[in-house]
């Protein structure tokens, strides 16, 4: 199957639809969490998740504190802000969609969790050591996971001596070999300073990962994030992409 992966849409409307239509016809959706939370749109990006066929959709750590399944003492001020200012519009609907989304996904060969195989939730995998270790939480080929905004690889071929960490360009094609942990960066937010949306198309027959950007409107984002009230240095981030 040809699946579009993506994660950390983070109710950035204008991203989303850009990006579903740049990958064009897939078989499944892989959303790897944190559909809410930052951006202005957080009904319509569950609304517009949700209608995607062959969906897995999983629970990220702003999905969570947005709809009280986590605490926000960790988050910043301004992460906190955008939590309340969440909470305060999310509908009884797209609330009960986000409380029943699971932490980890097996599907075949990949599992799927938003923050790392070890801690799906809260977890971030930025470095070398904490990816090695990470590496025996999953026993299949292939961990996918979001969270960081950062798209890469840690691939494995020896244990933790043999883990390395990989930064594919855009519009480049890896051909997937046992056993890695990989990420599609941010639709919504991305943090490498690259302000374009960041997502991934995976083969499971070829085995086979497309890192992939694409260019949306920026400003219509942070429009309606000044007109919603959110905190400028989110608003401001999106220009640049840090």
């Amino acid at each position: 199957m040809k699946i579009l992966v993506i994660s950390d849409i983070h109710a950035n409307l204008a991203a989303l639809k850009t990006v579903i239509k740049a990958a064009g016809e897939v078989d499944a959706v892989w959303c790897l969490g944190d559909v809410v939370g930052y951006g202005p749109n957080p009904n319509e990006c569950v609304e517009l998740i949700r209608k995607q066929s062959n969906l897995i959709c999983l629970l990220g750590n702003h999905d969570a504190a947005c709809i009280g399944k986590m605490s926000v003492e960790t988050f910043n001020h301004e992460a906190r802000l955008a939590v309340d200012w969440t909470r305060s519009v999310l509908t009884l609907e797209n609330r009960e969609f986000l409380l029943d989304r699971p932490e980890t996904v097996v599907h075949n060969e990949v599992t799927l969790a938003h923050g790392s195989p070890r801690e799906p939730v809260y977890e971030y995998l930025l470095d070398v050591q904490s990816a090695s270790e990470n590496f025996a939480y999953f026993s299949n080929d292939y961990c996918f996971i979001g969270h960081s905004h950062l798209p890469l690889m840690f691939a494995s071929t020896n244990g933790q001596e043999g883990t390395r960490l990989v930064f594919p360009p855009p519009s480049t094609t890896i051909e997937l070999k046992p056993r890695a942990i990989l990420n599609p960066g941010s639709v919504g937010q991305p943090r490498d300073r690259d302000p374009r949306a960041s997502f991934a198309i995976y083969d499971d027959v070829e085995h086979t990962w497309e890192h992939k950007r694409v260019e949306y409107d920026v400003l219509e984002t942070q429009l309606a994030m000044r007109n919603a009230g959110l905190p400028e240095r989110h608003i401001e981030r999106l220009t640049s992409g840090w």
